[in-house]
């Protein structure tokens, strides 16, 4: 009896399922066909990354002296709506550090059902560089000056090309960071080519409050961008071989700020209105010795002011640096040692570019030795 039980009971429970899956294969084909709106799944990097998907691939880019694979990581984000998609790039060159910690505060905060379109992110460009605290590649090429890169070329060319065309490639937009370099620290700033209305209008977005006319030296990441036709910022902020909490919510927030104005993600704070500096300069030293500065970033200078000091430790002869146009420090180098030549600080001419047609001529063109973009390019 207990088995006839058993028996019955098991039918029972199979007719059950059963008529459960059946329903469910009704439910399913009464269901209407989604169409598709162009925004399924994409591809990336040899994977499929779906819409409402995070996820983290990587980029094989170079070797090590050991012949191991250099993978550099790529964070994604791909919304459940279309919408634009923008690339963050940070440690380009390997010791710049704030903006690695910006891009990775973006993706801790955006999730896919928050976001219209898709984010991309390389948090560490320069992987060799950064695992070295170092500026340079290995070789002490400046990835930099290699963009869009070229597969037969030189290590930094084949880094550039492999990141240039299998990432950026795939974005609309672009904002890559960037710190002052060998001892230089920069106030927060955008550098952008103002001429190009795209460009301008993103930079307006962000929300710094300056902004810095560069068409970009040639080589750059920025620039062979925009040869691409992707419209591309640059943000500068603080010094090498240091996370700047400042420099770094001021990042974030411009980034969450150009996001919102998109339409990529929810509402968020007005930024600043810019102040615009369309020329700007680097004040050399003339002598070798020690460097002093009392002068503070932002600060505003006149013709023939001294912004600081050069000693000679030996003879104890002292000279002075001198500011040969009126502006604003918009960078500047820490107090150590030099040799002639250096160049101690950046002073930003403003004026009204943003009132100016895209394509005014009479945006003045410096002589290199007095061009940021040629001097120090980001």
């Amino acid at each position: 009896m207990c088995s006839q039980l058993s028996f019955a009971r098991g039918l029972m429970w199979a007719a059950v399922l059963m008529f459960i899956g059946l329903a469910s294969e009704r439910a399913g084909a009464q269901e209407p066909m989604v169409e598709s709106t162009g925004w399924d799944a994409v591809e990336l990097l040899g994977r499929s990354v779906a819409a409402g998907e995070k996820r983290r691939l990587f980029l094989r880019a170079s070797e090590s002296f050991a012949g191991t694979s250099v993978e550099i990581p790529v964070l994604v984000i791909r919304g459940l709506t279309p919408g634009p998609t923008v690339c963050f790039t940070a440690g380009v060159h390997g010791d710049e550090l704030n903006g690695i910690e910006i891009v990775r505060k973006v993706f801790e905060s955006v999730a896919p059902p928050d976001l219209s379109g898709m984010l991309i992110g390389v948090p560490v460009a320069n992987l060799h560089g950064f695992r070295r605290s170092s500026r340079y590649l290995p070789d002490r090429r400046d990835l930099n000056r290699f963009f869009p890169g070229h597969p037969g070329g030189s290590s930094a060319s084949r880094i550039a090309g492999a990141l240039f065309q299998n990432v950026v490639l795939h974005c609309n937009r672009l904002i890559d960071f960037h710190t002052g370099s060998f001892h230089r620290t920069n106030i927060p700033q955008l550098r952008a080519d103002l001429r190009k209305p795209a460009i301008l209008e993103m930079a307006r977005s962000f929300g710094t409050p300056l902004i810095l006319h560069s068409e970009g030296a040639p080589g750059t990441l920025r620039r062979a961008a925009v040869d691409a036709n992707i419209t591309a910022i640059t943000y500068e902020a603080g010094e090498p071989m240091r996370f700047q909490a400042d420099e770094i919510a001021r990042g974030y927030e411009g980034t969450r700020l150009l996001l919102a104005k998109l339409g990529m993600v929810g509402r968020s704070s007005r930024g600043d209105d810019p102040e615009v500096f369309y020329r700007s300069r680097w004040v050399r030293v003339n002598d070798g010795g020690i460097f002093l500065t009392s002068r503070e970033l932002g600060e505003s200078v006149e013709a023939g002011a001294v912004l600081g000091t050069v000693t000679d430790p030996v003879s104890n002869e002292r000279s002075q640096v001198i500011a040969p146009i009126p502006g604003r420090i918009i960078g500047m180098a820490l107090s150590q040692v030099v040799i002639p030549g250096f160049a101690a600080f950046h002073i930003g001419l403003p004026g009204d570019v943003l009132a100016q047609p895209p394509d005014a001529p009479s945006l003045p063109t410096l002589h290199p030795d007095q061009l940021d973009a040629l001097e120090h390019p980001e």
